[in-house]
């Protein structure tokens, strides 16, 4: 009896190796025959799951976005119920900094990913949409739901992010740096 194949996971496992040779190499790196090396498959087997690169690319980053989400959604929870909205925003933001070895791979992922829909605009929605979320949560916890600074907040995570992957920043710079910007949204 033929063994039943798990689609979802044999794309994952797919687009996890083509993150370990993004997050190790760069996107430049990234090919056909890089990411079926990594996972351990056949260069037909990734064209079987993934007609483009494009499309591989998309999952991957999907698979950075619920990654995250599972990081902030333990996050959120771990402060309880009803955390006050500046404790929510900035347990939201560290969760989303590269500050840790997971986050860091994840942030230099997501890092290739926003160079490469820079080129390649067909393959920009999915961020789009979710900056869009993004901006609207943060703005519905701060003062007056202030979309423009949610969007200063979000922009300024993600200019500490790639201070911190570039070695820039250290992680009390780039705390120091966003504990002073939510003191001026919450004052």
């Amino acid at each position: 009896m033929p063994r039943k194949v798990d689609h979802r996971e044999r794309r994952t496992q797919i687009a996890d190796a083509l993150m370990r040779v993004a997050a190790e190499h760069g996107l430049e790196a990234v090919s056909l025959r890089h990411v079926a090396a990594e996972a351990g498959v056949s260069a037909g087997m990734v064209q079987h799951y993934f007609r483009t690169k494009d499309e591989m690319m998309t999952f991957a980053l999907d698979v950075v976005r619920v990654r995250s989400e599972v990081r902030v959604g333990a996050a959120v929870q771990a402060l309880g119920p009803d955390p006050a909205p500046r404790r929510l925003v900035r347990a939201l933001m560290t969760t989303l900094l590269p500050l840790d070895e997971e986050s860091r791979a994840d942030g230099r992922v997501a890092l290739a990913f926003l160079s490469y829909t820079a080129v390649r605009p067909a393959t920009a929605p999915a961020l789009r949409e979710g900056t869009t979320q993004m901006v609207g949560f943060i703005a519905g916890l701060l003062p007056g739901g202030d979309e423009v600074g949610a969007a200063g907040l979000l922009a300024l995570m993600e200019g500490l992010g790639m201070y911190l992957l570039g070695g820039q920043y250290t992680e009390e710079q780039a705390l120091r740096v966003l504990d002073a910007q939510l003191d001026l949204l919450f004052r």
